[in-house]
């Protein structure tokens, strides 16, 4: 069978075609990003709620200290107030790694991939220990000065806990360099999940 239709009409139909398809990523996109919104939507008011339910019956407890004057009321109000504290404490050291891994993949010199991430807490707050291999040994020590920057917002501070190169690696020939860092999250970062902001429409 000979196929008549004009060149132009089979740009055409090819164009259409490939415009739906490309409208079907970017609604499943959307679709996706909307989904996500609303998941962190639902954990920090779920977490505030929380926070609120506790802080209420801490004040509950009080009050019926002050007008029985019990004892036992003090153990109560104790406890409640150790596991609130408890919840705190955990939630300000659980990291948003959706937001944290893009930020940190930006900030990465070209020629660097990261390998691996740990979370560690010191005296002085939280952080991670970082891994990531490089090209070159000068490249390695970029990776320190770019997580370092302030301009980024991730890190107030990045250590370099070592840098080794293999001159032929085995494992990744394109990689012979490896840097470990230590860092620690830059102040009111929004890596964090007790940070996070529910943003109003």
């Amino acid at each position: 069978m000979i196929n008549l239709i004009p060149p132009e009409t089979k740009k055409s139909y090819y164009y259409a075609q490939s415009n739906q398809k490309m409208l079907k990523w970017v609604t499943a996109l959307v679709i996706g990003l909307i989904g996500i919104g609303i998941i962190g939507t639902y954990g920090w008011v779920s977490l505030h709620q929380a926070i609120s339910k506790n802080k209420s019956q801490v004040s509950d407890i009080q009050a019926s200290l002050n007008r029985n004057n019990l004892l036992s009321t003090n153990s109560q109000v104790a406890t409640i107030s150790n596991d609130f504290n408890l919840v705190v404490k955990v939630l300000s050291q659980e990291v948003v790694f959706s937001k944290l891994l893009s930020n940190m993949a930006a900030a990465l010199p070209a020629g660097t991939n990261l390998t691996g991430l740990n979370i560690t807490t010191t005296s002085s707050g939280s952080g991670l220990d970082i891994t990531a291999e490089a090209a070159n040994y000068s490249l390695a020590s970029q990776v320190q000065v770019n997580l370092a920057d302030p301009a980024n917002g991730i890190f107030s501070k990045a250590d370099i806990i070592s840098i080794t190169c293999i001159p032929t690696p085995q494992t990744n020939p394109l990689y012979p360099c490896t840097v470990s860092l230590r860092a620690q999250f830059a102040p009111n970062n929004q890596f964090l999940f007790i940070n996070q902001r529910v943003t109003k429409p």
